[in-house]
This record gives structure tokens, sequence and C-alpha cells, in this order.
């Protein structure tokens, strides 16, 4: 089986987003040029891209918008929609349950957790905060297979160790902290504040200089 490159599986989610939003504006066919456009992105990229996983689209007639779309739902594992528990329920945690986008794109939040009195047995967008002591069982009922982390940073690797040792395979962590996983276990981070530190450096109109030559 080819190695599939880590940026072009994050360029699919992109065109998945993308596409989704032309299928609802009734947008039947696009070119990979006018879809680039859209992307701010290289055609022949989005070619090679999509490549990987057989042919798409037509020459002269470009993709099908519907079908491409339903196609990389299927590549990403979204068809049979993925269900995801949010622990933490702070301020992020909060707004993430909140979140109405997460259904659009094929996951399902079905669980919240928390370790805080105040917190647990409060109701978030419908579903009651759970004590993250249960978390084990109410993963394995839910058949939960990936958790948002929006816990503090000296919390974070112990409510990892939780998380996959109840046999959640994927975590999305937005604390500041890396986190010692096993392999089979995959981690993204969201880094908001290395996020905002790159965006001061170009809204303070840096004049870096140039190599010369």
């Amino acid at each position: 089986m080819k190695k599939i490159p880590e940026n072009t599986i994050k360029r699919l989610s992109l065109y998945y987003r993308y596409l989704h939003f032309l299928s609802r504006q009734g947008t039947g066919t696009i070119s990979s040029r006018s879809l680039a456009q859209l992307l701010e992105a290289n055609p022949s990229q989005i070619r090679k891209d999509l490549s990987y996983f057989g042919g798409f689209g037509k020459t002269g007639t470009g993709y099908n918008v519907s079908e491409l779309k339903k196609q990389i739902a299927r590549i990403l594992g979204l068809e049979q929609g993925r269900r995801v528990a949010i622990v933490g329920m702070g301020n992020l945690g909060m707004a993430l349950a909140a979140y109405k986008g997460f259904e659009v794109l094929g996951f399902s939040v079905v669980a919240l957790f928390d370790d805080s009195s105040r917190k647990i047995g409060k109701k978030y967008r419908g579903k009651v905060c759970l004590d993250i002591k249960g978390l084990a069982k109410i993963v394995r009922r839910e058949k939960i297979e990936m958790a948002i982390l929006t816990v503090p940073a000296e919390a974070a690797q112990e409510v990892a160790a939780m998380v996959v040792a109840s046999g959640v395979k994927a975590i999305l962590n937005f604390a500041p902290v890396h986190l010692n996983v096993p392999r089979h276990v995959r981690v993204s981070n969201v880094d908001l504040a290395t996020e905002l530190k790159s965006l001061s450096f170009f809204v303070s109109g840096y004049d870096y200089p140039r190599k010369k030559g």
C-alpha cells in the first residue's frame, strides 16, 4: 500500500469543506483550476492529491461536485460519522460543544466530560456533562473513537492517559503541551497561542533581511 503524504490528507479535508459549500450552493461541476482559485492553491497539486486515490473528473468537464465530495468523505472515513467526546468543559470546551459545524462535516459529539462538581450534571447544548471517572465506560458504550482535549496544560498528560486507556484512537489537543501517547494513538495539536504569535509577527510589519545574489 502506497504511503499517502500527511499534507495531502490535510488538503483533502480542506477540499471536502469547500466541496460541501459548493454542493449547498447548487454547483454541479467544477474544474481543478476553479477549485484551486477558491483554495488559493495550485491546480496541479489538487490533481496530484486526488491521483493517490484513483481517477476523478473528466477532461474538459471537471469534477462532479457531489460525487467528489462523496468520494473524499469515503477516503477520510466520514461516511459512517465519527463519534467524538469533548474532555474539559471550560470556555473553549463549551464553545466547541455549541459548534454546529461538526455534524455537517461528519462528526458527532456524543459525550462531554469534566472533573469539576460545578460542571458535572450541567447541560451544554442538550448534553449532560459527565464525570471523567466514567470515561472508559462511556467510550465503550457510545463507541467513541476520537476525543477533543480542552483541559489546562498541567492536567493534559494525565487526562490523555485516561483517554488512551479508554480505547480512544485519536486526540485533538488544545493544551499547549506535548502529549506522550502510544504509537497507535494519533494526536493533532492546536496551539492557539503560537498561531497568534505568528500572526503578530506579520501584523508588526517587520521587514526581514533578504539574501543577496
